[in-house]
């Protein structure tokens, strides 16, 4: 038996699959509590993200005619579609894919629940968000009460930059990146931001302590719209447990035109970098154009509450079996 075959153990106990269990019922209770429906949306489409930051699982189907189909990186396109076509609020817990990074937090096939909420502003579903990820965590896990935080004042006062005027070159100083990595990066002023905010933000949020960040730049709008009180930042806001990003959140776009535009600007920047150009979702903008009533939504990594939830540091450690068992440190 070869070392590989040898490892055909679950990497998570026992121990660890009941609290699972007791996580996924406590957030079924919730939603179910708050009026949602539970939906399930395929999880192989013919089209995928353009997202740069998200690379896409491709799959070809006998079925397709061995056109490349994707796996879903998230269910967020096909509830859309159900929102546009008038069901009340939805969650969904499913299996979702990425392809790119591994390592201890990072896992290419993840547990994501994603939810929206019809007639929610930013602030009502950030708190929203933070009562949900309390839910289902043990009381004290977590201690002192949520802070929340505008992007750019985290930058401002740990770094003393103006994240949304702030020249890429002196976003670049501030780095102090080796050649390579001023080589690699360039003149991208979001992934210099990106940077900036892993090294020197996230890693001085209070550990133990849920932190909202909120008011991310327009250019990192992603599917969220631009705030109406500074069209400089968009209505997106992301949760963390000291470093730990749990949940990603947005008061969600529903101009089609202007999401057409974004997705081709997202391809513009996947051509820059050398990366593959993936067939967009008609779909969901044809939905965008009949009528996205005005919502907020949120993902969050299911996997990654339960490492909170048990003190775990990896990943693979509550999963019960994870494809890449040898790429996480």
């Amino acid at each position: 038996m070869s070392p590989a075959d040898a490892r055909w153990q679950p990497g998570a106990d026992l121990a660890t699959a009941r609290v699972r269990a007791r996580m996924l019922a406590a957030a079924r209770r919730f939603f179910d509590a708050h009026g949602l429906l539970e939906v399930e949306t395929p999880a192989v489409s013919t089209a995928a993200v353009s997202d740069p930051n998200i690379e896409s699982v491709e799959v070809r189907l006998h079925a397709a005619g061995g056109r490349p189909c994707f796996l879903h990186t998230s269910p967020e396109y096909a509830m859309k579609r159900l929102l546009a076509a008038g069901w009340p609020d939805i969650f969904q817990v499913c299996r979702v894919f990425r392809d790119g990074e591994v390592g201890r937090r990072h896992q290419p096939e993840f547990t994501m629940i994603e939810w929206y909420r019809s007639g929610f502003g930013l602030t009502q579903m950030m708190r929203h968000t933070v009562d949900f990820i309390e839910a289902l965590l043990t009381p004290g896990r977590v201690s002192g009460a949520p802070r929340y935080v505008g992007y750019a004042d985290a930058f401002r006062r740990q770094l003393g930059i103006d994240p949304l005027a702030a020249p890429t070159a002196e976003l670049r100083a501030a780095a102090r990146p080796d050649a390579q990595l001023a080589g690699a990066l360039g003149e991208d002023r979001d992934a210099w931001l990106d940077l900036l905010l892993a090294r020197e933000i996230v890693p001085r949020f209070p550990a133990r302590r849920l932190t909202v960040l909120h008011h991310y730049p327009a250019s990192q709008a992603a599917l969220a719209r631009r705030c109406p009180d500074d069209e400089r930042v968009a209505d997106r806001f992301e949760v963390f447990c000291g470093p730990l990003e749990l949940a990603n959140g947005y008061h969600e776009l529903g101009d089609a035109a202007e999401q057409r535009a974004r997705f081709a600007g997202d391809q513009a920047r996947r051509q820059r970098a050398g990366r593959p150009l993936r067939p967009l979702d008609e779909k969901l903008l044809a939905a965008l154009d009949a009528g996205l009533p005005d919502c907020a939504g949120v993902a969050l990594g299911f996997d990654r509450l339960v490492m909170l939830e048990c003190g775990r540091d990896r990943l693979r450690e509550v999963q019960l079996f994870t494809a890449l068992e040898d790429n996480d440190d």
